[in-house]
């Protein structure tokens, strides 16, 4: 009887230690699992360069105004050709107004005219939306209110930068710059300072100090300085291919129609300034930064969450009506592969245009696109930022 009590407990043992050592492995394969889930959705996050635009629209500034919309795509054009380690970054931009009598006292003189947007066309067209009126100019006050009403997330390698460009003192106001600054410094934003006028004005005038406080960087620029756009030999095709890429977006839902409207819009906005500053519109279009999934199908079918299935009839353009979810399919996949070819075209044409502009285009320039991209190019540096 003892032998067989024995006996029935070592195999007891055996079983419960083999039940152990089974869930020993399940466990660490589940552990392994979850690492592997976790490391591929930290590998996924894809870095942001995020830019809030803080421009003085009092009187004195109707050229840094036109400045920024006739240097927006090139600005973007740049910031396109980005890389962080093995990735391309986003681009958010926000833009306030500040200094303008139109605005509210109460508040400050400033106005959030766009919060962080990925939205090309919506970014252009609040610019164009601005107009300048007399008024005072308090730094600490939009910059303090653009780190707080701005979600500028706590992602290390994203690039978080404020350009505030102006021409009065920047100590004006009740919120000091000193506190603001110390904010940004909280949320690892940098204060880049465009001063509108005179480089030693600008230091004795603390726009400097601004800058340094959040080891940002300072430049005097002359904001009635015109935009110097350089014509290229590449130039006219753009333009042409640029008729042909809009052809292959099909606008759908409720904001489709006027989406579809207000490219076109941006579009004669940039040719309002020159040939130019349509193609480098043209360039930004075709560009991995041009998205627009809120309302166009091809754009959209690239969303993860995407299904034919939840199509409305209703929200459909005319050609479309109608139609089968395979006809659709086939129609959006072939404006796909038309609209590739194109951006291919346009890449390799931008590609030889931007050798040309180099040769041509040696001369310094002391405006805000220059500003912008120095400072944003010495800044992603110090997160390994590189430019292809």
């Amino acid at each position: 009887m003892k032998t067989i009590l024995k006996t029935l407990t070592l195999a007891l043992s055996i079983v419960s230690l083999s039940a152990c050592n089974a869930k020993s492995k399940h466990s660490v394969q589940d552990l392994a699992v979850t690492t592997t889930v976790l490391n591929t959705s930290i590998k996924a996050i894809t870095p942001e360069i995020k830019v809030a635009l803080l421009l003085d629209t009092s009187n004195s500034m109707d050229g840094l105004i036109d400045q920024a919309k006739a240097q927006l795509w090139k600005i973007v054009n740049e910031l396109s050709y980005a890389k962080c380690d093995t990735q391309h970054p986003n681009l958010r931009i926000a833009l306030y107004e500040y200094g303008n009598d139109n605005l509210n006292a109460e508040e400050g003189y400033l106005r959030q005219v766009l919060p962080f947007s990925n939205d090309l066309d919506e970014i252009s067209k609040s610019l164009f939306s601005l107009t300048t009126n007399g008024g005072n100019e308090y730094c600490g006050k939009v910059i303090n209110s653009a780190l707080n009403q701005l979600e500028w997330g706590n992602e290390a390698k994203d690039l978080k930068l404020i350009f505030i460009a102006g021409n009065e003192p920047y100590s004006q106001g009740q919120v000091s710059y000193k506190e603001a600054s110390k904010l940004a410094h909280e949320k690892d934003v940098t204060v880049n300072t465009i001063f509108c006028g005179d480089y030693d004005l600008g230091v004795s005038t603390q726009w400097k100090d601004g800058a340094d406080l959040t080891h940002g960087n300072y430049i005097a620029i002359n904001h009635n300085q015109a935009t110097v756009h350089v014509a290229s030999p590449y130039d006219d095709k753009i333009l042409e291919l640029n008729e042909q890429l809009n052809t292959t977006y099909v606008a759908f839902g409720r904001r489709g129609k006027a989406k579809i409207e207000m490219q076109a819009e941006q579009d004669s906005n940039a040719r309002s300034y020159n040939k130019a500053n349509a193609v480098s519109r043209t360039v930004s279009k075709s560009s991995r930064l041009y998205t627009n999934s809120s309302w166009d199908l091809v754009d959209a079918t690239e969303e993860a969450n995407f299904s034919y299935d939840d199509l409305k009839d209703s929200e459909l353009p005319k050609e479309l009506k109608g139609k089968s979810k395979s006809e659709i399919k086939i129609y959006v996949e072939d404006k796909a592969k038309q609209r590739k070819k194109i951006q291919e075209q346009i890449a390799i044409l931008n590609l030889n245009r931007r050798k040309y502009i180099a040769k041509q285009n040696k001369a310094a320039n002391n405006d805000l696109e220059s500003a912008m991209i120095n400072a944003l190019k010495s800044q992603a540096e110090q997160k390994n930022y590189k430019w292809e």
